[in-house]
């Protein structure tokens, strides 16, 4: 038997002002409603711009509760149009405590909960450990009307153990909220390329190696030195493109998937079975000294 969800992703550029990618947002999630969408993910940090390629105290101001503002409205609109939204935000716990933060909104408006970044990077354009600390509220799987999913964010994205974990607590689907693109000042193009190849290649093998769709959602767009390669993507549990967003334009996208297939990748090519779970417990070391 089948079952079949359609799936909307928002790929958008953004501005300095707040509320106007919030409208844009919420134009583009009733877009994908109207083409049949029933789950819809927004880009990383979606309602300013990616302000983490400076150290600025300043941009703490951009930081919201959540649940909050905007999580009340995706809420009404999530209710009103019968969606389910995953919706990337800069979460403020408390003074002085940040968080990079996905909340998941239900069909009928139910606010399900969040999923707090467990991987912080701190690289040249990308300072994020001078604003987000590192998620406590570990792997997080939403129970959504539709389906079962999983949301990761990002610079979780390189990681295996993050996916792994999160589809062996039932995730029919990963998602990805991204904010990555090319360093303007970079003068070789095939470095460009190598880097966004990568970066789709490792999300796809996420879906191979788990047997689940994945979806990376990314933004576009010039700010600062940044040109955000979009590139948006749905892998099927094979791995296989079913959808790919260009680099350069904004764009909302609904691919309809079939969840059923994870059961026949899942027993022709039988991962979770295989797994020697007995072996493992190397990996929580940083790094495995031979002394």
């Amino acid at each position: 038997m089948s079952k079949n969800v359609s799936i909307g992703l928002v790929q958008m550029s953004c501005s300095a002002d707040v509320e106007t990618n919030i409208q844009k947002a919420i134009s583009g999630i009733r877009e994908a409603a109207q083409k049949g969408a029933q789950i819809v993910c927004l880009q990383e940090l979606f309602t300013s711009l990616y302000f983490c390629d400076v150290e600025d105290h300043h941009n703490f101001g951009l930081a919201e509760a959540i649940p909050g503002p905007t999580t009340d409205r995706l809420a009404q609109l999530a209710g009103e149009l019968g969606v389910v939204i995953i919706a990337s935000l800069f979460e403020k716990r408390a003074q002085g405590l940040y968080h990079n933060t996905t909340a998941v909104l239900d069909a009928d408006g139910t606010y399900l909960g969040k999923y707090r970044k467990m991987h912080i990077p701190d690289d040249p354009g990308y300072y994020e450990k001078f604003y987000f600390t590192p998620g406590d509220l570990g792997y997080k799987v939403f129970d959504t009307k539709f389906a079962r999913i999983g949301v990761l964010i990002c610079w979780d994205q390189w990681y295996p153990e993050a996916a792994r974990i999160t589809a062996l607590m039932g995730a029919e689907i990963l998602f990805y909220p991204t904010a990555i693109g090319w360093d303007t000042n970079e003068p070789d193009p095939a470095q460009n390329t190598e880097q966004y190849n990568a970066w789709q290649t490792i999300q796809r093998s996420h879906a191979i190696a788990n047997g689940v769709h994945v979806v990376a959602v990314n933004r576009v767009g010039r700010e600062a030195d940044q040109q955000f390669w979009g590139g948006s993507f749905v892998a099927n549990p094979f791995g296989s493109l079913l959808y790919l967003a260009p680099h350069d334009q904004e764009l909302v996208h609904v691919q309809p998937v079939d969840l059923a297939l994870s059961e026949k990748y899942r027993t022709t090519w039988p991962y979770f079975r295989d797994r020697r779970i007995d072996s493992y417990q190397p990996i929580t070391k940083r790094y495995i000294d031979q002394e």
